[in-house]
């Protein structure tokens, strides 16, 4: 029986570590000290494959929102997925992107790290999949990188951090990167970064603000009008699409503030994303995003290597045991519905027909 697809795994490569380090606090500007989580002493990190059990601290240079860098090899992440049932995983960078204050800097290494994602694709087709990087907010950088990554290394998609310095997803500046992703019927994948607000102590960005994040450029991508002007566009949310689910009829009263926009079309918008289940498979959660997702809309997440093996073990648990409302859906959540994403993945494709 072929595996899950993941559609929610990252990758650090030393590129990517060498570019966090060089770039300092640059890169790192939610991140203050102190405000790691407490089970890493505020300095050790989890090393998903370090020491017995997996447990041994490491050091290194510290994320947004406060959380430190777990390490990463294509054979880790491969070595997670056979044990957890995935076939494939879909690589992304997540937070904190690769703009960090140099247009010509950021543009270089998106480059790289594309070039590198797609290398591991062709090395195992099977095994992996990636959404290219963009170097947001260089708009017009963003726009040249997408269409060689979708064009010449055939991407399986892009992605996109919730917001790029403070400009979210409804912003007119990313119209002509939207324009280019619509012509090619891209798959666009969500992630959540650091939003422009004050940061509680004791609440780690990733933790709290990430989930708030992902819904607001939501709302602010269908208020604003996106789906109406490329309808073709599949746009994944991370994380079950953080509050969108739970609160999406109460965002509807966006359409007193946004001409042209009625409840009844933000409701019709809100419910044209697609929503990843990474660390948001609970028994609270999963009837909400059952019953608001379209059919073929919920997608399997592992989040791996930031999730902590606990944490994915326990959400794992409960999506594979869920006998709520829509639990007849498990199966297209696991697999079928990322196959009618990304056609080459599916199970009845005739190999060699690519």
């Amino acid at each position: 029986m072929p595996g899950k697809i993941d559609v929610h795994q990252h990758l650090l490569p030393p590129r990517y570590f060498e570019a966090l380090a060089a770039a300092g606090s640059k890169a790192m500007g939610a991140g203050a000290p102190g405000d790691a989580p407490a089970a890493t002493g505020g300095s050790a990190q989890w090393d998903p494959w370090g020491g017995s059990g997996g447990t041994a601290p490491r050091r290194g240079p510290r994320a947004i929102g406060g959380w430190l860098m777990p390490e990463w090899s294509p054979r880790a992440a491969i070595e997670m997925m056979d044990e957890a049932g995935i076939e494939t995983g879909m690589l992304s960078i997540s937070a904190p992107g690769v703009h960090f204050g140099d247009d010509a800097a950021a543009r270089e290494l998106a480059r790289e790290l594309n070039d590198y994602q797609a290398e591991l694709v062709r090395e195992a087709p099977d095994r992996f999949g990636h959404f290219a990087v963009l170097p947001l907010p260089d708009f017009d950088g963003a726009v040249a990188e997408a269409v060689r990554a979708l064009d010449e290394l055939h991407a399986d998609g892009v992605l996109l951090l919730s917001n790029a310095h403070g400009r979210y997803l409804g912003d007119p500046a990313y119209e002509p990167l939207w324009a280019e992703l619509a012509a090619r019927s891209a798959v666009v994948f969500v992630h959540p970064t650091a939003p422009p607000i004050t940061h509680l102590p004791g609440m780690p960005t990733a933790l709290l603000d990430f989930p708030f994040d992902t819904t607001r450029t939501a709302v602010d991508l269908v208020a604003h009008g996106v789906f109406d002007r490329y309808p073709n566009l599949r746009v994944i949310l991370s994380h079950a699409g953080g509050f969108l689910p739970y609160a999406a009829s109460r965002f509807s009263a966006a359409a007193m503030f946004n001409p042209d926009t009625t409840p009844e079309s933000i409701q019709a918008g809100l419910r044209k994303f697609y929503f990843d289940t990474a660390l948001s498979a609970s028994p609270a959660s999963l009837p909400s995003l059952l019953a608001f997702a379209e059919p073929g809309h919920v997608l399997y997440g592992s989040d791996f290597p930031y999730a902590h093996p606990d944490w994915s073990a326990r959400f794992d648990h409960d999506l594979d045991t869920y006998d709520g409302p829509g639990a007849e859906r498990l199966g297209e959540v696991h697999r079928t519905a990322a196959e009618q994403l990304f056609p080459r993945l599916s199970a009845e494709r005739v190999p060699g027909s690519e």
